[in-house]
């Protein structure tokens, strides 16, 4: 209650109203009864909030994406492709590729999604523009089966196909649900929290009260007791007030709020932590916070940067082997096991350091006495004893041996067998 409302009832003394002895509203519950939408800008400026948005969207963001294409049961990187250049460096828009990334995902989280539009010439894209989610508006038709959708920007209109969509939460497939829409409360009750505490502060955390006066008060009292109250309350002037006879000031019951308060920010905090799925362990956060994030824009970038044609070969995935890069000891650590585990050869391990590679390198140990196969020319070779083993050349000998042993062997009629060597020392007895 604003302190102007208490001095004009302290001076109804000519309408005979009784005074009354009341407590201003606090500030938490007064807006959260209003039931007003908190506003992205309002989101953002909770610390928990724009931390946890933040760390997900620079991480991805930072990620570079590739094109692969299989090829039999082999995937290979496509290298000078124009649209692995829009992704990752030069967007052709006035946001560079890391904004444009950073951008679309931000608006993941907290409008109807994140749009960017796909300029094309002819069958080539060209650029790749971002376009802030106020600016789009979708005509969807609701029919449950067959679903469709015409995009409008500015008075233009465009196809489903002229767009990434990145999209949370959608059932229609043309605009998702932010975490306002879905937890406007709990993100409601964080800010709400946040604007009491910086109220605690502005007013140097004197509590809020009412003043109760036993005797009718002068226009030149009640303009001196407000600008003793206004010092007090402005937290850079006097922090003291006296009371004449007969006045006297009593604290609003809102202590049992100011005394949790510590607790209450904390226990957000958590909570907001949750909604995002960040934790401690970096790998959960990784797998529970990043990688749906991840794997929503990569199934946006092949259904609408890739041509019909190119779909059974070819798709976009995120190169997250620096963001997943561990410490120098826990890496080594890593390549030991490998190496014992026999998963990668020696050149695979040195291309994960970005180290060249060495001749000779495409070799796995397979630790039987330092026995090495080279996986190119498929080969075995034991230091030992100095010996190279061809596996191909293995396998043929193995064929003919076995054809040759069932030649030589032939069947009598008590049903066992001969070989040649038999018949010919029979011939030579007699």
């Amino acid at each position: 209650m604003a302190f102007k409302d208490i001095f004009k009832r302290l001076s109804k003394r000519d309408t005979g109203e009784e005074q009354r002895e009341e407590s201003a509203p606090a500030d938490i519950l007064t807006a959260l009864m209003r039931g007003d939408k908190i506003t992205r800008a309002q989101v953002l400026t909770i610390p928990a909030v724009s931390s946890n948005i933040d760390f997900i969207c620079s991480s991805i963001a930072s990620m570079p994406i590739r094109l692969y294409k299989r090829v039999g049961n082999k995937v290979r990187a496509v290298e000078n492709d124009n649209r692995t250049k829009l992704l990752n460096v030069d967007t052709g828009d006035t946001l560079d590729a890391f904004q444009m990334k950073k951008a679309l995902i931000e608006d993941y989280f907290l409008s109807s999604g994140g749009y960017c539009f796909i300029e094309r010439y002819r069958n080539e894209v060209t650029g790749l523009y971002y376009v802030e989610s106020d600016y789009v508006s979708v005509n969807f038709n609701y029919q449950p089966i067959y679903k469709s959708y015409v995009i409008y920007v500015e008075g233009g209109t465009y196809k489903p196909y002229d767009f990434i969509k990145l999209l949370r939460n959608t059932k229609t497939g043309a605009f998702g649900v932010s975490i306002i829409d879905e937890l406007n409360d709990a993100l409601e009750t964080a800010y709400q929290t946040q604007v009491y505490q910086l109220g605690l502060v502005k007013s140097g955390g004197n509590k809020k009260g009412f003043l109760k006066s036993e005797h009718k008060l002068g226009k030149e009292e009640i303009q001196a007791l407000k600008n003793a109250w206004r010092n007090l309350y402005a937290n850079n002037g006097e922090s003291v007030v006296v009371l004449n006879n007969g006045l006297d000031f009593k604290e609003s019951a809102n202590t049992s709020v100011e005394m949790q308060l510590n607790e209450s920010i904390e226990t957000l905090g958590k909570q907001i932590d949750k909604i995002f799925h960040i934790s401690d362990n970096f790998d959960n956060t990784f797998k529970f916070a990043i990688y749906p994030v991840v794997k929503a824009f990569e199934t946006a970038l092949n259904r609408d940067l890739l041509l019909e044609r190119e779909k059974d070969k070819y798709f976009f995935a995120f190169d997250d082997k620096e963001l997943l890069k561990a410490t120098i000891k826990e890496r080594y650590e890593v390549y030991k096991l490998a190496k014992e585990c026999q998963l990668n050869t020696i050149n695979e391990r040195r291309r994960m350091e970005n180290l060249n590679e060495i001749d000779g390198g495409d070799v796995i140990d397979f630790g039987l006495g330092a026995v090495l196969y080279d996986v190119k020319t498929k080969t075995f070779f034991t230091p030992n004893t100095n010996s190279v083993t061809d596996v191909k050349k293995v396998e043929e000998e193995s064929i003919i041996d076995s054809e040759n042993d069932t030649e030589r062997a032939t069947p009598t009629s008590e049903g066992e067998q001969v070989t040649i060597d038999d018949v010919i020392n029979e011939e030579a007895e007699k």
